[in-house]
């Protein structure tokens, strides 16, 4: 699971790139300037940093960025949910134009660079030169320490806001139940009103229909009676001239048999009409004048109307409107049960608590083992005597992340108070505590690539060596990559890279080459004397190798 290769286009001083990885320590090296922090820079963007466009090369409208690594198996079932293609490579890509767009990519597809972070985690972790400055802010110093006590805080967190939300619950609810008690009474009047109505959900539309056949009886009879007359009373009647109709095809059958079809037409069109009649007469004798009838409906549909003018709504709403009343009054009586919000806020501060204390146990009980392994790593950094400690600091208040503060502390020497990190004076000191720190918890992430960008700053002579010999341990069992400018760092990588800066007729160029052997001995001359070698200082760079 390393970074196999990593491409450019286009990257402030390289104009084109194809760089081949392997697994073990390599280390980069090259004279001040060469662009030796590159290539991180540039893996940064890949892993979903935020794009600049100073980096795109000068004269150019873009720059692109690939990276290809071994595919986590972590990540399989994360690529699948999300849509990307799953195979044996993982390769991301991206590129950053002149007007500021940037793009990424997953095996091909296009992705989000929050995206691209998430499956970043699993992939690289990078200590820079400044990488103390992390033991300086409290929540790296916390994260550190429950990587190392193997403490996940994600339900704590959970716990947390359930708790935090309800306090506020109760305290909105405490503070407002003179107004809730004021709305529920208000609410309560208004359904009772609108409850003796007791609105049907369509009943105003059937009120209305009846309304309209009752103050239309009359109307309807005549109507009635004028079809009927038509139809089968009156003198010349639809029935009889059908009937007459029919009749008269019916008896010249025996001469024109084609008589037979609209004959029979005529005989059902009757029976359609006399089934007309018989629902008329059926209508007519339940249609008479009913005015007390009438009247109630009169009144129904003045207290429908009455109401839904005293709330402004149309008479048709008032179910609706109803319904909605309940359901508030059914939230404020919710809202105001100040002994079930009690309960709730208990429940969630004992789920907090119990779990914040867990995280504790476990954090106190982690702090002093991790602090014998970073000062035993101290002392092989040259830091003699040298103590780290993780300091636990109980909280006035419970936080989001727990009950005490994590701080570290460091003495520089046997016989100093140990003091917060920050404090300390030395830049060497500070580089040589962040790389005991990376060296001694660079286990504890998922990421197989351990990416070192000048660490080593401040340390020489044998505490080099000592990080050459750490770093090649590291890569043993992860892929390390290591800017660097000591020879004895330089010189225990497995592979060797040497950046160097050139110039053409388009300006500066950086450009990446693997060392063999004699141009390794070569570089570590010039590493170990400036840019003059010598017979001593190639003599010296053999014997560093080991040849």
């Amino acid at each position: 699971m390393t970074l196999r290769s990593i491409s450019l286009r286009n990257f402030v001083i390289v104009r084109e790139l194809d760089l081949g990885l392997s697994a073990g320590f390599t280390a980069l090296t090259g004279e001040t300037g060469a662009g030796k922090s590159i290539l991180i820079d540039a893996l940064q963007l890949a892993l979903g940093a935020r794009a600049d466009v100073a980096v795109i090369r000068e004269g150019c409208s873009r720059c692109e960025i690939s990276a290809e690594f071994d595919c986590p198996v972590k990540l399989v079932p994360w690529l699948e949910h999300a849509g990307f293609e799953c195979a044996d490579v993982l390769l991301l890509r991206r590129t950053i134009d002149t007007q500021g767009r940037s793009r990424c990519w997953i095996n091909g597809s296009a992705a989000l660079a929050s995206q691209v972070k998430e499956v970043a985690i699993h992939l690289v972790d990078i200590y820079g030169q400044h990488a103390w400055q992390s033991l300086t802010r409290p929540e790296s110093v916390r994260g550190l320490l429950d990587s190392y006590a193997k403490v996940k805080t994600d339900k704590l967190t959970q716990f947390w806001h359930r708790w935090r939300d309800a306090q506020t619950h109760l305290a909105s609810a405490q503070a407002a139940q003179n107004g809730m008690m004021q709305e529920r009474e208000r609410l309560l009047w208004q359904i009772a009103e609108v409850d003796r109505l007791a609105p049907g959900d369509d009943e105003w539309n059937d009120l209305n229909a009846r309304h309209a056949r009752l103050s239309n009886a009359q109307v309807l009879r005549d109507a009635v009676y004028t079809a009927v007359q038509a139809l089968s009373d009156g003198n010349e009647n639809v029935a009889a001239l059908i009937a007459k109709a029919s009749t008269a095809l019916r008896s010249h059958l025996s001469i024109e048999p084609q008589f037979e079809g609209p004959a029979g037409v005529l005989q059902d069109a009757l029976a359609e009409v006399e089934d007309v009649v018989r629902t008329l007469h059926g209508y007519a004798r339940h249609a008479d004048p009913d005015p007390l009838a009438l009247g109630h409906l009169d009144e129904r549909l003045s207290l429908w109307i009455g109401l839904a003018r005293r709330y402004k709504r149309s008479p048709s709403a008032l179910p609706e409107l109803l319904k909605s009343w309940r359901l508030d009054l059914g939230k404020l009586e919710q809202a105001s049960d100040l002994m079930q919000l009690g309960d709730r806020l208990h429940l969630a501060e004992s789920a907090y608590t119990e779990e914040a204390r867990r995280i504790s146990a476990a954090r106190r009980q982690s702090a002093p083992i991790i602090s014998r392994a970073i000062t035993g790593s101290m002392q092989e950094l040259g830091m003699t005597g040298g103590k780290f400690e993780v300091r636990l600091t109980e909280l006035a208040q419970p936080a989001e992340y727990g009950l005490e503060q994590a701080e570290f502390l460091v003495a520089g020497h046997s016989g100093s108070t140990p003091r917060p990190v920050g404090k300390v004076a030395s830049g060497g000191e500070l580089s040589r505590i962040a790389l005991a720190v990376a060296v001694t918890t660079s286990q504890l992430g998922e990421a197989q690539t351990l990416i070192f960008d000048e660490v080593d700053a401040g340390v020489g002579g044998a505490v080099a060596e000592i990080v050459g010999r750490l770093m090649k341990q590291l890569g043993n069992d992860r892929q390390v990559l290591a800017v660097t400018h000591l020879p004895q760092v330089a010189a225990c990588a497995d592979h060797h890279l040497l950046v160097a800066k050139v110039s053409d007729s388009s300006g500066a160029v950086s450009t990446v080459t693997s060392l063999d052997h004699v141009r390794r001995v070569a570089e570590l001359a010039r590493m170990l004397s400036g840019s003059k070698q010598s017979d001593i200082t190639l003599a010296h760079a053999r014997e560093m190798l080991g040849s």
